[in-house]
């Protein structure tokens, strides 16, 4: 991800010392959080945040596409740091998200119903990840 400060500025944000923490936070840590995940990890470091807060940055940098928004589950809301075309497996075990390059996305586009206008294509693959298989393997 790009510089905090001057990336948000040009995305016509301030950056306030919350955003930047919240960007900051989206941009070392790929995990695809929840707005809860990320309040908890910086409610000790920025002890006047809120959860509303958190969710309303979250909500906004998606509206000035510096974040997208995923939709892997129906029980939470996820953000990823990640705005360029490519797709999520997740994990069944362990429930992991993990980025994965789209080779081509005209071919992912031209499975759209014809004749719509795509404003967005997430693509997401369900199986089981490596690591989970190396456990299994190990454990048998």
């Amino acid at each position: 991800m790009k510089n905090g400060a001057k990336y948000l500025a040009e995305c016509g944000l301030r950056p306030s010392m919350q955003r930047l923490a919240i960007y900051q936070y989206m941009a070392t840590h790929p995990t695809h959080p929840t707005a809860d995940e990320i309040f908890e990890a910086l409610k000790e470091q920025i002890p006047t945040l809120s959860k509303t807060t958190v969710y309303n940055t979250l909500k906004l940098f998606v509206a000035h596409g510096v974040v997208d928004e995923v939709f892997i589950d129906r029980t939470s809301e996820r953000f990823d740091g990640n705005t360029e075309l490519h797709a999520h497996f997740l994990c069944s075990n362990c429930g992991a998200i993990i980025d994965t390059p789209i080779a081509s996305p005209e071919t992912v586009n031209s499975a759209a119903p014809e004749g719509v206008s795509l404003a967005k294509t997430q693509l997401l693959y369900f199986g089981t990840c490596t690591k989970c298989i190396e456990n299994q393997l190990n454990n048998n």
